[in-house]
């Protein structure tokens, strides 16, 4: 099968016909006003991962407004040169909601496939053993060439994209494109692999409730709740159903919108973790200008964009999870599969106790008494 290591491995790619076709219908689909490369794919009944490739390999002058490089799969030396570049925005979505935060990628590390950007305005937990496709992308658009490094899962998914700014390094990311991309070596399109089935969740009645209740109260590290789930067997709407009402209460699934719009005229500083099985993205700080459009709730910050797809919001849960700072809260939905669309909590370091303003927010949205820092 073809793979991302070795792109001129023989494979079920589609044929050249077909990728000029894709290429064409990607064009028309970018003329004023345009859609974007997500929409265009759903249209077309592919991946966003095989739209862009479908563009590798070489184009002809006047196929396409857009050009993409594949890359090979040096993720984390990837990730760790971002930083050259100055100042870009980083772009991270699900299928409810695109979180964009503008800056430099500071501090990357990374251990085994579980990768960190913690140093700055930029802040990711990377999961690399989900990245699968990687490329150089630039577009001819009506306000100029648009270049990007985009990144993608087995699936053709997007994990991850990096835009460069006005002020952003061009010799930089033309040096990293170089060191990386696949060169000669380079085919157009994409094989994708298809989903594995999300397993299934096993019935309420086989699981040890008070075992995990108690497994609960015994928190001291939010980082300790996904193994906590692991080791019962849960999914995260499950577990949160499943939790003592002490910690879990439910929400309306409009609480994300209110909770937005308070934090704003509360000037409330919060943490918005959105993100995908290969990537979550954390803004952390105030959110200032919070607009409804149609279905869509969009932060419209300098530096911190948000737009989530309210009505895709299934279930809200109003979340404490017991820490050795004290309680943690968190407001966290969730669509109707049960995926994660986005969390909030108030924004803190670990050493720090939870604000009390941030507190009395959450509880005002759940329609609870304040809590305080009573609680």
């Amino acid at each position: 099968m073809h793979t991302i290591s070795d792109p001129s491995a023989p494979g079920t790619l589609p044929s050249p016909e077909s990728l000029a076709a894709l290429r064409r219908a990607f064009a028309e689909a970018r003329r004023p006003p345009a859609r974007r490369h997500r929409d265009i794919a759903d249209e077309l009944g592919i991946s966003e991962g095989e739209l862009i490739a479908a563009h590798a390999g070489g184009v002809a002058p006047g196929d396409s407004p857009l050009r993409a490089q594949r890359l090979r799969p040096r993720w984390p030396s990837i990730v760790e040169a971002l930083e050259t570049l100055g100042e870009v925005t980083a772009l991270t979505r699900n299928a409810s909601c695109v979180h964009e935060k503008v800056g430099i990628y500071r501090g990357a590390s990374v251990e085994g496939q579980v990768g960190l950007v913690l140093g700055g305005d930029i802040d990711l937990r990377v999961f690399y053993n989900v990245w699968a496709h990687g490329f150089a992308v630039e577009e001819h658009t009506p306000r100029g060439l648009q270049r990007s490094l985009q990144f993608f899962d087995a699936e053709g998914t997007a994990i991850h994209k990096v835009f460069l700014r006005d002020g952003s390094d061009l010799a930089a990311y033309a040096r990293l494109v170089d060191a990386v991309a696949c060169g000669s070596s380079d085919v157009a399109g994409l094989t994708p692999h298809a989903a594995a089935p999300r397993p299934a969740e096993k019935p309420d009645d086989e699981v040890d409730v008070a075992a995990f209740q108690a497994d609960w109260s015994a928190l001291r590290d939010t980082h300790e709740f996904f193994g906590m789930l692991r080791r019962h067997g849960l999914s995260r709407t499950q577990a949160l159903r499943l939790a003592s009402p002490e910690f879990v209460q439910p929400a309306d699934p409009g609480a994300a919108q209110e909770l937005l719009v308070r934090a704003a005229q509360q000037a409330v500083p919060i943490m918005v973790f959105v993100g995908n099985p290969g990537l979550i993205q954390i803004h952390s700080g105030p959110v200032r200008r919070v607009e409804q459009m149609g279905p869509w709730v969009n932060v419209l910050d300098p530096g911190f964009n948000l737009h989530l797809r309210e009505d895709h919001i299934a279930q809200a849960w109003l979340v404490r999870k017991p820490t050795v700072d004290g309680l943690v809260s968190s407001l966290e939905v969730f669509d109707a599969a049960g995926l994660t669309v986005a969390m909030f909590f108030g924004e803190r370091k670990p050493g720090q106790a939870e604000r009390c303003d941030w507190r009395d927010l959450l509880a005002g949205v759940a329609n609870e008494a304040g809590a305080g820092c009573a609680a």
